[in-house]
């Protein structure tokens, strides 16, 4: 009765998962860092999101007297368009910024300015608010809110990764031993995460991409053979599992933290945050899960035996299109 409570609970969730995006971290923010070069003189790279071969219509805009004095030029990267150019301004403190467009989009854009000074100023920006005004100091407090919320949305977001915690509840069945794999799991793509995104550890992306895919087929597989009735290594020692795969999911999480930068001057303050709303996203999302499982068990509705055996296979026929078309872009 518990199983069928369990995978009533599991599909529903699944349902409600198709909802995201078809391919993982689809929807990544825009980005515009200015350093200032010189007094007055600052370099621009502006990031924006690409939808097929067109760019998001998304501009940035200063209230204050600001001239371009070099031309814009534009690269495109997979899946973004990056221009630069040099623009004079006598302040930016001050000033209003707004990016125009960015009400119309479900995307962000973080913003990240360096003074010649040595201070810095770090903003995310929204569809509900897409202008903010740049202050003469930035506090430590603003910047830790900044990547603590970037945290929480990666994950949120990263149907991947959300995937192979939902395979690793299944696999588990809650209880010690979901909290000493999830445990696990949180403790080795927290050092990936460090090592790679402080430039100790040097991965290609999409390969890490691909095999984090490959962590999702790799459990599915062992919760159909546990239904089959034969006992894999995940279904034994689930922690150990979790801990070798959260190496590569740390390496993951690391490039998205890459596409968004790290603010000079507030480095280890900005990676710990992001980790800490990567580990509240990931905690918020195991609640949904079992509490839902709770709400579900009040509802009786006979399920066949073969009905144990679709939340694996749906989860591993995701993860396999995952595989072949990350494979394909190498």
């Amino acid at each position: 009765m518990m199983r069928a409570k369990l995978f009533r609970s599991l599909c529903l969730l699944l349902v409600l998962l198709r909802g995201y995006p078809a391919f993982a971290h689809e929807v990544r923010p825009a980005y515009l860092e200015l350093r200032e070069e010189k007094p007055g003189q600052f370099s621009v790279t502006w990031k924006t999101p690409m939808l097929g071969d067109a760019r998001l219509a998304l501009e940035p805009e200063f209230a204050g007297d600001v001239k371009v004095v070099t031309p814009v030029t534009t690269r495109t990267p997979p899946g973004a368009a990056v221009q630069t150019w040099t623009l004079r301004a006598q302040a930016l403190r001050g000033q209003t910024l707004r990016i125009r467009g960015l009400e119309g989009t479900m995307t962000d854009a973080l913003v990240r300015m360096e003074f010649a000074d040595g201070t810095s100023w770090t903003e995310r920006l929204t569809p509900q608010q897409p202008i903010a005004v740049i202050p003469a100091r930035q506090s430590w407090f603003s910047v830790a809110g900044v990547y603590l919320k970037l945290g929480v949305e990666h994950i949120l977001t990263g149907v991947d990764h959300l995937l192979f915690i939902l395979a690793l509840i299944i696999i588990t069945r809650g209880g010690w031993k979901l909290v000493k794999t999830v445990t696990a799991f949180t403790v080795s793509h927290s050092i990936t995460l460090t090592a790679a995104t402080l430039g100790f550890v040097h991965v290609p992306q999409r390969p890490v991409e691909a095999v984090i895919a490959l962590s999702i087929v790799f459990v599915a597989c062992e919760i159909v053979h546990r239904r089959q009735g034969c006992s894999g290594l995940t279904e034994r020692w689930p922690w150990i599992v979790a801990l070798t795969f959260g190496l590569l999911h740390g390496l993951g999480f690391a490039g998205a933290l890459s596409e968004v930068g790290l603010p000079q001057g507030h480095i280890p303050l900005a990676l710990l945050f992001f980790s800490v709303g990567v580990e509240i996203g990931q905690l918020i999302f195991i609640a949904a899960v079992l509490s839902l499982v709770a709400v579900i068990q009040r509802i009786r509705i006979p399920i066949p035996r073969w009905g144990e055996f679709v939340p694996p296979y749906a989860i591993g026929t995701v993860a396999m299109f995952w595989i072949i078309q990350r494979v394909a872009l190498f």
